[in-house]
């Protein structure tokens, strides 16, 4: 069977959709650990994730891969954006035979993705669906109850551990 990847334009999801876009007008930490939990319980085991935010513009940002609920999450490196390593990502999973979905809705990385035979799918289309209210995968979310606002199922130590790895800091 093949391995499924998904591969997340983080800040082009949380910009695509109220939830996220309210929730980061207030706590963009709290919006992108919204984000991971989402799509840790969306991706359950069927798919191997990871969300890519922006760090290009971050001196202090160097890429590193860090997991949290079983989702890789890659702050690009200082002088790289977030469409080059989702790129990267998506021709490398292709090439070792990966089935590969992107979620962008940036024009000139779909062209790219979509060249290379990945499956592309709108970060406004992705986050309907994350946030269908009769969505199954939902009962799997790692933050918690259903029922509870978004920002108030995130862990401290989940928001300040995204605070710190958008900053550069791998502890």
């Amino acid at each position: 069977m093949k391995t499924r990847r998904l591969l997340v334009d983080g800040y082009n999801v949380i910009r695509a959709t109220p939830p996220y876009r309210d929730l980061a007008h207030r706590d963009l930490e709290a919006a992108r650990a919204a984000l991971v939990g989402d799509v840790a319980a969306y991706a359950g085991s069927e798919w191997s994730a990871t969300v890519v935010f922006d760090g290009g513009g971050n001196p202090h940002s160097t890429g590193t891969p860090h997991v949290m609920w079983g989702v890789e999450i890659i702050f690009s490196p200082y002088g790289v954006d977030a469409d080059a390593v989702i790129e990267s990502l998506a021709r490398r999973g292709r090439e070792s035979g990966e089935e590969v979905e992107v979620v962008t809705s940036d024009a000139q990385t779909q062209w790219v993705v979509m060249g290379e035979g990945v499956i592309r799918r709108s970060s406004l289309e992705f986050a309907g669906e994350l946030r269908s209210s009769d969505a199954e995968w939902r009962e799997h979310a790692p933050a918690g109850r259903r029922s509870v606002r978004v920002e108030d199922r995130i862990p401290d130590e989940v928001r300040d551990a995204l605070a710190r790895w958008a900053r550069g800091e791998n502890k």
